[in-house]
């Protein structure tokens, strides 16, 4: 018997555990240098179910011909900014781009039944207001004063102030996102002016999300940040090897998703270097690799950057360069994509983005907190822009085409970025922000960020339903 299997043996039976014979049989075949965990593992989640007997069955998950083949694992990239980047510059370049998000959201508020009564705004500052109009733009600037809230909207043929006087409209009107698109009905004020008599978001529709025909298991996580003194290097260890368990759920995982912050970078906030323990890119980077490499075969793996990764860090952002990540880029299993990116898992569709423009959202909405980033993404899908505020903490680059605005409705909506788990459900779209891997950090702290890390989020998605994982709590 090998030596590494007679210690992973022994190591069962100090437990009080038997070994059926037929399960040496694997023993043998299963890589030396992960038996240890494995057999850990094992024990671990038989214990749980007061099993002491560990047989073939136990042990198939870690051969790969033995992984289950009647579990459904298609999946379809149907957006990649990656290759689509051909940025701008300057004044030219944000015309080009708000122009943009301009006409693709005028698009969708076009099935509209208001928007037969769509008038340009040039036409109702000219004087040439009927009875019933809407006008639609974008959102420039908001006053809200104790009695009115004051819009100023504008369109490619000019700009309007229209004033809200009813208090259920100046709800919505006070929590509109500045820079997002906005229809407004729209009538002669008796003292002058214009008054706004109804006000329309784009919005998502109500609808029954897809379903995978199988029982298929996607997990969801983000905000690695390898390299920081704060990396929850053991929890996120054990969520790796768990993926490799027999445990029934683990067993069905066909796809992992990782939102962004993959490394905690160089150079992102000043002082970092107090922060880290690797203290170069590419060295974070093959920490990365070695840790993520350990993921099973089987298991498709999806990562998109976030703001602390290598590479462009305005949005939208292109897959982190192949220079850093040679060996990621090299794996038949992983897929780096860019920043949003939108799949079909199964026929589920997922739209996945890291979230940097939740900072500005929170920042900007009464009654918004980091400790409900899943209120915050409910807000981007009503915009249908996944990072409408412009000038404020979000770079957002000069692209000749929008790629922030939401086109197609997601079944699931993942976001990471605030280190926060949390869960919600919007119209059908099950809305999921899957916190980080690493500890409450100083400036956390200094800003009253309580995060929650260390927990895997994991949806069936058969059934959709939705569970947590914390690789935090401690074994018995």
């Amino acid at each position: 018997m090998k030596e590494e299997v007679s210690s992973a043996v022994t190591y069962a039976l100090s437990k009080g555990f038997q070994i059926h014979p037929d399960a040496f049989k694997i023993l043998e075949k299963i890589d030396v240098k992960e038996l240890q965990n494995i057999i850990k593992q094992v024990v671990r989640e038989k214990a749980k179910q007061n099993l002491f007997l560990i047989n073939q069955s136990d042990l198939k998950m870690f051969v790969e011909s033995e992984v289950d083949d009647s579990v459904e694992d298609r999946h379809e990239i149907l957006f990649d900014p990656t290759k689509k980047v051909t940025s701008a510059e300057g004044i030219d370049g944000f015309t080009a781009l708000f122009s943009d998000r301009y006409s693709k959201l005028l698009k969708i508020m076009m099935q509209r039944s208001q928007a037969k009564k769509l008038t340009p705004i040039k036409n109702v500052t000219d004087g040439k207001l009927g009875e019933e109009a809407f006008v639609a733009g974008l959102l420039m600037d908001r006053k809200i004063e104790r009695d009115v809230t004051k819009l100023v909207i504008d369109d490619p043929t000019g700009s309007v102030e229209i004033l809200v006087w009813n208090q259920e409209l100046q709800e919505t009107a006070n929590s509109l996102l500045m820079d997002q698109f906005v229809m407004v009905g729209v009538a002669n004020g008796k003292n002058g002016g214009f008054i706004a008599k109804e006000l329309l978001v784009p919005d998502i529709p109500e609808h029954i999300a897809n379903r995978s025909k199988t029982e298929t298991y996607a997990v969801l996580i983000s905000d690695i940040h390898i390299g920081s003194r704060y990396f929850m290097e053991k929890e996120f260890t054990e969520f790796i090897s768990w993926l490799s368990s027999p445990d029934p759920i683990a067993r069905k995982v066909r796809f992992l998703l990782i939102c962004g912050d993959i490394v905690d970078g160089i150079g992102i906030f000043p002082n970092q270097d107090k922060e880290l323990l690797i203290m170069d890119m590419d060295g974070q980077m093959a920490k990365a690799a070695e840790l993520l490499d350990k993921i099973p075969k089987h298991i498709k793996t999806f990562i998109i950057p976030g703001n602390h990764d290598p590479g462009r860090r305005a949005l939208p952002q292109p897959a982190i360069p192949e220079k850093h990540n040679m060996s990621l880029w090299n794996r038949e299993n992983f897929f780096m994509l860019g920043n949003p990116a939108f799949l079909d898992l199964n026929g589920v569709k997922v739209l996945m983005f890291h979230g940097q423009s939740l900072d500005d959202v929170v920042g900007t909405t009464p009654g918004l907190s980091y400790a409900q980033p899943a209120r915050a993404m409910r807000a981007l899908l009503r915009t249908r822009h996944l990072s409408p505020i412009y000038g404020k903490r979000t770079p957002i680059a000069p692209e000749l085409e929008d790629f922030m605005v939401i086109n197609e409705v997601p079944d699931i909506f993942h976001s990471g970025h605030v280190h926060v788990v949390d869960l919600d459900m919007y119209k059908g779209t099950l809305i999921v922000n899957s916190g980080a891997w690493q500890s409450q950090t100083g400036f956390q702290a200094s800003g009253g960020i309580v995060p929650t890390p260390g927990i895997a989020v994991i949806i069936n998605l058969a059934t959709m339903k939705v569970f947590t994982k914390d690789f935090t709590e401690k074994e018995d």
